[in-house]
């Protein structure tokens, strides 16, 4: 239980209590001191994975574990962004797109893994997750950016498109999903 990969995924996790503080100074320090704890947890999540499987370190705990540090990560950095008004008018509604499919993805994998099925990632929510993160960081410091480069406009862009994969990823779940739910149960 307390291997190197999920010993990062429990970083994460203490992360999220850090960077939501730092996110609270104001100016451009908490800001820039916020993206970094951000991007540090960010890295953890390739990372803890990447090290699973080279040292074949995959665990129960690790995959139970590792989708509810991402999911809290993203949850709280984008109710702060939201409470701060970074994420506001139209925008609100990509950041609920988002939090939505984070909990009905959760709901499903939990319905699956009752029934000992499993639903593999597929390569555009990688995508999504990539996006994601990225611009999260990047909206946590674009009024702080340097000049010109319009770091909050990129930000919103990155998260409408986010958004977008958001929808068609919480989709293509929630089809495969539909699929084992609407077979007869079988009696034992």
């Amino acid at each position: 239980m307390y291997n190197l990969p999920n010993l990062l995924t429990l970083s994460r996790i203490a992360a999220i209590p850090l960077v939501v503080l730092l996110m609270y100074i104001p100016g451009p320090w908490g800001a820039w001191s916020a993206a970094t704890v951000y991007a540090l947890a960010c890295i953890t999540d390739w990372l803890d994975g990447h090290i699973a499987r080279q040292r074949q370190l995959q665990s129960d705990f690790g995959r139970f574990l590792d989708p509810i540090a991402d999911k809290l990560l993203v949850a709280a950095i984008l109710l702060v962004l939201v409470a701060q008004q970074h994420i506001g008018g139209v925008m609100v509604i990509a950041a609920l797109i988002i939090l939505g499919r984070e909990i009905l993805v959760s709901g499903l994998r939990e319905f699956l893994a009752g029934l000992r099925i499993s639903v593999p990632v597929s390569r555009l929510a990688k995508w999504k997750t990539a996006i994601q993160m990225v611009a999260l960081g990047v909206v946590m410091v674009g009024p702080y950016g340097p000049a010109g480069f319009y770091l909050e406009e990129i930000g919103m862009v990155g998260l409408a498109l986010a958004a977008l994969l958001t929808l068609i990823t919480g989709y293509d779940y929630l089809r495969a999903g539909l699929s084992y739910m609407d077979r007869p149960k079988q009696e034992a």
